[in-house]
């Protein structure tokens, strides 16, 4: 059965942006990591973290651009404690090597935000032939936030934060072939099914951690255009009626500020003392609506199902050829 979801009493909404979520809010003396922090929805969620005091870390694959972006952020921020570090979702070598080196340091994490990820490119493999983007949206990030649990008990008390999408619609976890070695590879497919993981996994790690002070979130940011639709061509843009003739964005998408509210809020906001394991959007916790349901909001009963959540970890520990201590 699907866990409940029930909106709260929140401030904040639709057309929030993230600098509003954390007015008041005091970070300092506390580390968040963010990857996919160089464009995007990541580098306005480092900013808005930043602002509010917080050490904040941004593994990147390209150090050289981190680094601009970085710097860029040290000076409108006027906070020092922004770092970059290398990490390359896709290789799990490299998520191995960035946990590691963290919790060689033995400083705690506070902030995890698995904001990176892909959508809808052709179709690719990574390490050991698995779908790339089942590969990188979900499982580097559950590499990294399995190994990096040792930092976030030392907190106390810290979040976790996984970006989901309104994609999760687009498909249930096929644990039949997550892989797509058995049916034609589709794209969006594809992308729904690792947004749908994404889901899944942070029901699956609060249930796991909660008791010992981490909570985990799973979030959609909204419509932003943004890096990600790197992989569409405009006329598929154009199709979706995300964009208009003249290139005018559709007035339901976000600007990547308000794209980072609500992981923003997630990650910080006192009002979900309620506890983890919910699908948010529009900084509030998401309704849950049917399998059958062709609106724009809410979750599907798939995404936020406690069964399919520990299927998938199962799944993931075998395709990974790994076993969590989690």
């Amino acid at each position: 059965m699907p866990l409940a979801q029930a909106p709260i009493d929140s401030p904040f909404g639709a057309r929030s942006v993230a600098s509003e979520v954390v007015q008041g809010i005091n970070l300092q003396g506390k580390t968040a990591i963010v990857t996919g922090a160089s464009s995007g929805l990541g580098l306005e969620t480092v900013r808005a973290l930043a602002n509010a005091g917080a050490r904040v870390i941004m593994p990147v694959r390209s150090l050289e651009k981190g680094e601009r972006v970085a710097a860029g952020l040290r000076r409108s921020t006027d906070n020092r404690q922004i770092d970059i570090a290398p990490l390359d979702l896709a290789d799990f070598e490299s998520v191995h090597s960035f946990a590691d080196r963290f919790l060689a340091t033995e400083e705690p994490l506070h902030i995890l935000i698995n904001n990176a990820g892909i959508m809808a490119g052709p179709e690719r493999r990574i390490d050991a032939g698995l779908e790339s983007q089942f590969g990188t949206n979900h499982l580097g990030h559950m590499i990294l936030a399995c190994r990096l649990v040792p930092a976030l008990l030392r907190a106390g008390r810290a979040r976790v934060v996984c970006l989901s999408s309104i994609g999760h619609r687009r498909s249930p976890v096929n644990f039949d072939d997550p892989n797509f070695e058995k049916r034609p590879y589709d794209k969006w497919e594809a992308y729904g099914q690792s947004k749908t993981a994404n889901s899944l996994f942070a029901v699956e790690y609060n249930r796991r951690l909660e008791a010992r002070g981490v909570t985990a979130y799973a979030v959609h940011p909204g419509g932003i255009m943004t890096e990600l639709q790197r992989d569409l061509s405009s006329d598929e843009i154009k199709a979706f009626g995300w964009v208009d003739d003249n290139g005018k964005v559709n007035e339901r998408f976000k600007s990547p500020a308000g794209g980072a509210a609500t992981a923003t809020w997630c990650a910080t906001s006192d009002l979900l003392g309620g506890g983890g394991g919910v699908y948010c959007e529009d900084c509030n916790i998401a309704i849950a609506v049917p399998a059958s349901d062709n609106g724009f909001s809410g979750v599907r009963p798939w995404a936020v199902d406690p069964g399919a959540a520990r299927l998938l970890w199962d799944l993931s520990e075998s395709m990974l050829d790994e076993r969590f201590a989690v």
